[in-house]
């Protein structure tokens, strides 16, 4: 889908992940003009940089991404890439981490979310590899972003392209959250962090076992945009 950028100005990507090219049933590509055109939306801007959704974390003037977005589009130079990711944005601030070793998707929706301007909500990396653990916190220290940890504990899970307990890949809306549970012990601590963390909000809660199992969750199913 778009990037919206105002509330009737979109910016449509190339949707052409990798991930589609070798993972085994993962073989259609939407065509995201006709996606469009049935909910009468037409891009302000058509960018050639294959880019998902799902590894775009926007927050006001700022993004967060994950390094995936340079192996998908290799003809970039970086500068030249990152120049065309802010005009195509209309942003100045882009922050990269690492792609989380084992995701097939390369995605950053469930590595992170931002809270406000200053602060994001982080993945319990601690059972991660050194290295990774190590170049996230890099990453996470030069862009100067302040950070707290959520429930994360997906080590159990039968394979790469499964998305249990994922509890950061929750769907946020106006006044309302809609979390995603599993039927494990972390359900609970990510429930009442998530309440502590949005006091003003209702937190809904969504048994997603069967969405999961096709390596995603609640935001990776959705289009959150403004309306009105």
């Amino acid at each position: 889908m778009p990037v919206q950028l105002e509330l009737n100005k979109y910016t449509q990507f190339k949707y052409l992940p990798s991930y589609l090219k070798t993972i085994r049933g993962l073989k259609t590509i939407s065509d995201t003009d006709l996606v469009c055109q049935s909910i009468n939306i037409k891009p302000d801007n058509k960018s050639e940089i294959i880019l998902d959704g799902g590894n775009l974390i926007h927050w006001s003037d700022k993004v967060i991404m994950t390094d995936r977005i340079f192996r998908e589009n290799p003809s970039y130079e970086r500068k030249e890439l990152l120049e065309s990711l802010r005009k195509a944005l209309e942003i100045e601030t882009i922050y990269f981490v690492p792609e989380q070793p084992g995701d097939f998707t390369g995605h950053a929706d469930g590595m992170l979310r931002f809270i406000d301007d200053k602060t994001i909500l982080v993945n319990d990396y601690s059972k991660e590899k050194d290295w990774f653990k190590k170049a996230f916190e890099i990453a996470l220290h030069n862009a100067g972003l302040e950070t707290k940890t959520f429930p994360y504990n997906p080590y159990s899970n039968s394979n790469n392209t499964d998305g249990k307990e994922c509890y950061i890949n929750y769907l946020q809306m106006k006044d309302i959250i809609f979390l995603p549970i599993y039927g494990m012990k972390e359900d609970d601590e990510a429930f009442k962090q998530i309440q502590s963390i949005y006091p003003g909000y209702t937190i809904v809660t969504l048994d997603c076992n069967e969405i999961a199992n096709e390596g995603g969750v609640l935001n990776c199913i959705s289009w959150n945009i403004q309306v009105a």
